[in-house]
């Protein structure tokens, strides 16, 4: 093989590494905070989404999370046996189903402020580095979004 070819195959040359590893990274972060919570990281981001806008449909929620169905179903079931949120048919489309919180749901949202203050403290970055990252990895994402 050709070392140019060998080079293709270096961990250190590969943009994927870097963002599993500090994803992975960020989000054991989460988890002592979260174990407070009752609530895994995905379990979390399916919140976020839900207490900036309650009662979502389930493909909603899964085209803004990235998430497929196969990965949502289990998860909502779960959050809706600790009755967190609840699931219901939609009045237009009975084929349609409807996420909205419960009591204990929006409760969540009080004990979770904390979170997001702590975890940007565990990531170095200056503020315009921060956003600058925001900024591209959803250009990372939107690129094999089109894919």
């Amino acid at each position: 093989m050709s070392k140019q070819l060998d080079e293709l195959l270096k961990l250190d040359n590969q943009l994927c590494f870097p963002l599993y590893a500090a994803s992975k990274e960020i989000i054991r972060r989460y988890k002592p905070l979260l174990d407070k919570l009752d609530i895994t990281y995905t379990q979390y981001i399916v919140l976020l989404v839900l207490w900036e806008k309650d009662q979502i449909l389930v493909k909603d929620l899964g085209s803004r999370l990235y998430l497929d169905s196969g990965t949502l179903t289990p998860l909502l079931k779960k959050l809706e046996s600790k009755k967190i949120i609840s699931l219901s048919r939609g009045t237009k489309d009975g084929r349609e189903l409807v996420i909205s919180l419960t009591k204990k749901g929006i409760e969540l949202k009080k004990q979770a402020y904390q979170i997001p203050q702590t975890i940007g403290g565990c990531v170095k970055l200056e503020k315009d580095e921060a956003i600058t990252l925001y900024k591209l990895l959803y250009k990372v994402l939107s690129g094999l979004e089109n894919e």
